[in-house]
């Protein structure tokens, strides 16, 4: 193998793959990227066996070839280069990597490209198209809801339906619930019922580029995967196995007090309550006050022994009963920040029940926040 590259494409394509790297592997090849020659460009690709993420980079090719090479020593180097021409020549016998770039020569020994556990092969035919903005504000709007906790796999993924011409993504770790839905452009021909780790699809993401207008998501039958499909690059993750909460019975269908706030002021107030309330345990209490004939106010409390007291009244339009309610403070504020409409709906029933939070004029986003204890 011989390959020309530019550090700033080769730097940029190891960041997007090596996020993808087993940092504590038995398997030694999986600490490493696979750098391949691709139909005149240079593959690189890494995995942990549940997230593989390849991406393909311009190349002048001169010879065919590939190696594996540890990861974090490639990322580290290629980071040290000026933006220059990089040569990659591979020494078959040896298994080295020899890198050149200005007057700086560098051998790395790699392992066999053999021994790299190959990444699957799907038809683009099949799969549902996706517009890329509206799926990266899904995902954005989605996957912080989910679960951090290894104990109970299926919260820490994102369910995902498509029906007719209909997509939902629905996150929940049993505190909160964000639901998203989107049209599509036409309807797909197979129902799709899938929990993907909500890892996998933050990192998806994290590599939609700027040229990418749509992304091909291929759900290959019985393989227990999923797959999407970029321009430039390709993220494949193991489906997580389970029965996803049947959040909708969760969803109030009803509210006594709806609260409508502006939510730039909302999240202001939040993040000034947060200061106070996280060296307790988070809790905020909302004292929701209608008035008759104007504006009511929502006053914000967060009080804890170690730091103090903090005190935050805003103005809000409110139909129906005051209400004094507690809740996570950053559950309020990390909802708060993925919402672009400039007000926002609080519709609440009881301080021990679930609070419901939606963009005002937005239909496709809902998100349930269970209340704290008041004390």
């Amino acid at each position: 193998m011989k390959v020309t590259v530019t550090q700033q494409h080769l730097a940029h394509g190891l960041s997007i793959v090596s996020r993808a790297v087993s940092p504590r592997s038995t398997l030694p090849v999986l600490s490493n990227v696979l750098l391949a020659t691709d139909e005149g460009r240079l593959r690189l690709s890494a995995t942990n066996l549940e997230l593989g993420i390849t991406c393909w980079i311009p190349a002048k090719i001169e010879e065919e070839g590939s190696i594996t090479i540890p990861a974090r020593t490639i990322v580290d180097l290629v980071g040290t280069f000026p933006p220059d021409n990089v040569v990659l020549a591979l020494d078959e016998r040896t298994q080295t990597l020899n890198l050149v770039c200005n007057a700086s020569v560098h051998d790395i020994k790699g392992i066999d490209a053999q021994d790299f556990p190959p990444m699957p092969v799907y038809d683009p035919e099949e799969g549902v198209e996706l517009n890329l903005a509206d799926f990266k504000d899904m995902i954005q709007q989605v996957a912080f809801a989910a679960s951090a906790d290894e104990a109970r796999p299926v919260l820490q993924g994102v369910k995902m339906e498509v029906v007719d011409n209909q997509i939902t993504l629905a996150a929940t770790d049993g505190f909160r619930i964000s639901v998203r839905k989107e049209n599509l452009s036409s309807p797909v021909p197979q129902e799709i019922s899938i929990i993907i780790p909500a890892r996998a699809m933050n990192e998806l993401a994290r590599i939609f580029s700027d040229v990418d207008k749509s992304v091909h998501m291929i759900v290959p039958p019985s393989r227990g995967q999923v797959i999407f499909h970029l321009k430039d690059a390709e993220l494949v993750s193991q489906l997580i196995d389970g029965n996803f909460p049947d959040y909708r019975a969760i969803i109030p269908k009803s509210a006594k007090t709806k609260t409508i706030i502006s939510t730039p002021a909302f999240l202001k107030a939040c993040k000034q309550a947060e200061v106070i309330a996280r060296e307790g345990n988070n809790v905020i209490r909302l004292d929701i006050m209608p008035a008759e004939g104007g504006p009511g106010k929502v006053e914000i409390n967060a009080q804890t022994e170690e730091t103090g007291k903090s005190d935050i009244s805003m103005e809000a339009s409110i139909e129906g009963s005051p209400l004094l309610i507690a809740f996570n403070v950053r559950f309020l504020r990390e909802v708060l920040d993925v919402i672009h409409s400039p007000n926002v709906a609080l519709e609440t029933n009881a301080n021990n029940s679930p609070g419901v939070i939606r963009p005002v004029g937005d239909e496709d986003f809902v998100h349930v926040i269970m209340p704290m204890h008041l004390g």
